[in-house]
């Protein structure tokens, strides 16, 4: 190591107390992260690139600084869904550390990568208190049933009003209006339970039918409009 002249001459005194990184928790415990290894956890973190054409939500969970479980979960931008597929091959098995300096192809998913670090090595981790922190699997349960992200698309003009188009239960498929024209409720399909029917040999009409609920106050409805086309 090279020293400047200034330094060289200096006289040397002491430091004094070094107490170390402050504590984060991790797991039921306050760990002192001083490397990579010391990091576990499960977190979130949520990105999106320069345009803000799309969106990315990552899930991993990290054990011993190794990054074991990730789910990429991705909106708005086709192209982005190529680099989540992407993305799911590079990321496991990496360090944290590692995963912050690789190229995940797309900025939203580099910035998802950025925050959920953050996330990590400050203790602000979804399993921060949670005794010996979570398995593995337990990024993709937060899919649900029929592992289908949860996603919402909703659309309105001033013209014509609004339309909902894709809501937490599902696919909407009628919306129900009242005398007034105004929403009440909504026939929905939830799209992952109707196609695990179907691959258990279920036929797809009946598989259609079982998917199908409504919510609010459709039985009511003066009238119902397909959102898509009317």
């Amino acid at each position: 190591m090279e020293f400047t002249a200034e330094v060289a001459n200096m006289m040397c005194v002491a430091q004094g107390p070094n107490n170390g990184p402050a504590p984060i928790p991790q797991k039921g415990k306050w760990v002192q992260s001083r490397q990579v290894t010391d990091i576990s956890g499960l977190s979130h973190g949520v990105g999106w690139c320069a345009p803000q054409q799309g969106a990315c939500k990552l899930t991993l969970n990290v054990k011993d600084g190794i990054i074991e479980e990730a789910l990429i979960e991705t909106l708005g931008c086709t192209g982005m869904t190529h680099s989540a597929a992407m993305a799911s091959e590079i990321l496991p098995g990496k360090t944290i550390l590692e995963a912050m300096n690789t190229d995940l192809v797309c900025d939203a998913i580099n910035t998802a990568m950025r925050e959920i670090f953050l996330q990590l090595i400050y203790g602000r981790t979804q399993t921060a208190f949670s005794e010996g922190g979570l398995g593995i699997g337990a990024g993709l349960e937060d899919l649900g049933k029929g592992l289908r992200s949860v996603t919402g698309t909703t659309y309105g003009t001033t013209a014509k009003g609004p339309r909902y188009l894709e809501v937490a239960e599902g696919y909407v498929t009628e919306l129900a209006l009242d005398d007034g024209d105004e929403i009440i409720g909504y026939k929905f399909v939830k799209l992952g339970i109707m196609m695990e029917l179907i691959e258990k040999g279920t036929d797809a009409n009946e598989a259609l039918a079982q998917s199908t609920g409504t919510y609010g106050r459709f039985d009511e409805a003066v009238k119902t409009i397909n959102p898509r086309h009317k």
